[in-house]
């Protein structure tokens, strides 16, 4: 017998699972976010689909919003904590933004991590 539990090095929410609103990309293209907008903030995430565990701190792990199947490569993360519901089979957790992308490295970011291109927001 065993048991399945995934291990992550990216992030990817919805909106509904706790993407940070603050995150505008409309916004972000006319203007970018600095790292210091978000300095010391704490973002929650809730109900994301199956038992995951993310890497630990100082490690990084990718943070990416799902958008209609489609994602968006925003920038780096530590997973602060996280709590599994063993019964709904879901995981939710606590993160830290430790860097923001320009417009560019998103989409950059996009081509050199996800090997999925049908994926890719941009394209």
């Amino acid at each position: 017998m065993g048991s399945f539990v995934e291990l992550n090095d990216t992030l990817q929410l919805t909106k509904e699972q706790g993407f940070p609103s603050e995150l505008n990309l409309e916004k972000h293209l006319k203007k970018p976010y600095r790292l210091a907008d978000f300095k010391d903030r704490v973002f929650s995430f809730n109900g994301k689909p199956d038992v995951r565990i993310y890497k630990l701190p100082p490690v990084r792990n990718f943070l990416v919003e799902n958008r209609g199947g489609k994602w968006i490569c925003w920038g780096l993360v530590h997973i602060l904590e996280t709590t599994c519901d063993y019964v709904n089979k879901t995981t939710s957790g606590k993160f830290k933004i430790i860097r923001i992308y320009t417009p560019e490295e998103m989409k950059t970011a996009f081509e050199l991590t996800v090997p999925q291109p049908e994926l890719n927001y941009f394209a």
